[in-house]
Formats: structure tokens, C-alpha cells, sequence
């Protein structure tokens, strides 16, 4: 099933004459819906979200029978016996490595190359759907996925977590401890940022994916991408390069469980996470507006 098939049939008979049932299809949220849903409703899509959401609780269960040492390992793995809500962001640090990019290298493989390849392309664009409101609606649903990754990772770390840890107050990287609602409220700014971080990796798969129609090989050069930028910015020696990757402030969500927070490298992210969706979409908008729709 594609999201042409609802979309069709809410104008199906609408008088294109009509200015105010023309003004409502451009309010609608119908097509937004009907893109969610697709998404949610591909098998391989809720595998990937099982998969997320594994990792956090074989993280937990593993610290839970090695009982690590304090000092010993990353400092939200030596943390987690302390407190149950360093699960979530221990899992968030391992999955940005690999499991959340490739969420979303998959989403947004689907996202255009995937409908071209099943031949739905241009069915949803004679709807009528303009092809810069479609292209806005696939890129919101990639950024509503890109939450959805980063939430189903956060809440099964925290379940976890507060069944084998417990809670209280929380010990932050600077030392000094915060209470458990403050430290609750730190995991959704640091789920936050780290979504904010996909969902401009979102940008750059969409753009991929009005390159081709093969939905695999948008994935592949996305997961590419991300892995050329994790090497580079492993490598000193192009370090003038860095404040330009994407990747290069993603572990900075660190700097929210300082007391008080540390805010410069957040906002470099921020800023970073922003200019390549703005320069990604306006690229993918350039490329799909002038595209020859052959499927």
C-alpha cells in the first residue's frame, strides 16, 4: 500500500473549483498521516525499532551481572549501577554509532527512491500534491521517525534501567548530584539533541533518494556517508575540518548532564544540525522540483 491510496481517495470528487475545499487539502494533515502510518506499518521498520530497543536492555542486563567497578569503563557504563537513567544514555551513546543512523538511513532510502521504485511516485503527484508540499510532508515524517528512533531507545533503557537500578538522585559529570525530576528532564534535552542530530542526517537521505530509485542504494551511500564522517573526524590531522561534520558534536550530549551545563558545544551542534538541513533540503527540493518522474 502506498500513500497515494488515502490521499486519492480524500480528493476523489472534490470540485477543483472550489477555493475552500482547496485551501482545506492544503491544511490537511492527511497525507502526513497517511505517510506515518506507512511507515509504521512496514514490517521491517518495526524489526528495526525491536532491534533499538533491544540494545538498551542487553546493556542493562549485562552491567546488571558484571557489576562493574566505579571508574571503570565509558563513564555512563560505570554510572549505571548508581542510577538506573544512565541505561538510556549509555544506549544512546553506543546506537549513534551505527543502529540510529541506520534507522534512518532506511526511512529516508524509502522515502522517494522507494516510492519511484514501486511505481506510486506518480500517482502521488497527480493527486494533485504539489511536489514541494510532498517532498516537506516526507521530510517531517523522516524527522517524526527520527523521534520516534531516539524515544523507543530512551524508554526502554529507562524501564530497564529503574527495574535493575532504581532511581534518586542522579550524579552528574561535574560531580555534584541533581534530583531525579531535574535528572529526568536532562535525558529529554540530551533525547532531544541527539534527534535533532538524525533528523539532519534525515535531510542528506532525502536528497539522496531524488537521486535514485533504488531505495538500497540511497541507504547504502547514507550509511556511507555517516561512516566517512565518523572516520574523519577520528583522524587529528584534518581537525580544521571537524567543526563542519555533521557527526562531530553528536557525543556532545554529555555536556547536558554537566552542573550547570555546558552550552557551547550544544549550540555548535545545534547550528551544525541545522545549516545541513537547510542546505540538504534545499537540495533534494532543487533536484526532485526539476526531476523527470518516469515511475
Amino acid at each position: 500500500m502506498s500513500a497515494a491510496d488515502p490521499v486519492l481517495a480524500d480528493v476523489h470528487g472534490a470540485d477543483p473549483h472550489d477555493a475552500g475545499a482547496t485551501v482545506a487539502r492544503r491544511l490537511s494533515t492527511r497525507l502526513l498521516r497517511s505517510e506515518l502510518r506507512l511507515i509504521a506499518g512496514r514490517r521491517r521498520n518495526q524489526m528495526g525499532l525491536l532491534v533499538l530497543a533491544a540494545v538498551p536492555v542487553l546493556i542493562a542486563v549485562a552491567v546488571r551481572l558484571s557489576s562493574p567497578r566505579e571508574g571503570r569503563g565509558p563513564d555512563f557504563l560505570s554510572s549505571i549501577t548508581s542510577n538506573g537513567l544512565f541505561v538510556p544514555l549509555a544506549a544512546l551513546s553506543v546506537e549513534l554509532g551505527l543502529f540510529l543512523p541506520l534507522a534512518i538511513a532506511m526511512l529516508a532510502g524509502d522515502s522517494v527512491a522507494g516510492e519511484a521504485n514501486l511505481g506510486t511516485l506518480r500517482y502521488l503527484l497527480t493527486v494533485p500534491v504539489g511536489r514541494t508540499r510532498l517532498l516537506v510532508t516526507k521530510y517531517i515524517s523522516l524527522m517524526i521517525g527520527a523521534v520516534w528512533g531516539v524515544a523507543v531507545v530512551v524508554v526502554a533503557g529507562t524501564i530497564a534501567g529503574i527495574a535493575l537500578f532504581g532511581t534518586g538522585p542522579m550524579l552528574t559529570l561535574s560531580g555534584t548530584e541533581i534530583s531525579f525530576g531535574s535528572a529526568v528532564w536532562r535525558v529529554v534535552l540530551v533525547s532531544l539533541y541527539v534527534a535533532a542530530g538524525l533528523a539532519a542526517l534525515a535531510a542528506v537521505g532525502l536528497f539522496i533518494s531524488t537521486l535514485t530509485e533504488q531505495p538500497l542504494a540511497a541507504t547504502v551511500a547514507l550509511m556511507i556517508f555517516t561512516i566517512l564522517s565518523w572516520i574523519a573526524v577520528s583522524v587529528p590531522q584534518i581537525s580544521w575540518l571537524h567543526p563542519y561534520l555533521l557527526v562531530d558534536q553528536w557525543m556532545a550530549f554529555g555536556d547536558l548532564l554537566r552542573d550547570p551545563p555546558f552550552w557551547d558545544n550544544i549550540a555548535q551542534g545545534l547550528w551544525v544540525d541545522l545549516a545541513y538541513a537547510v542546505v540538504f533540503g534545499l537540495l533534494a527540493w532543487a533536484r526532485f522540483a526539476g526531476k523527470d518522474i518516469t515511475s
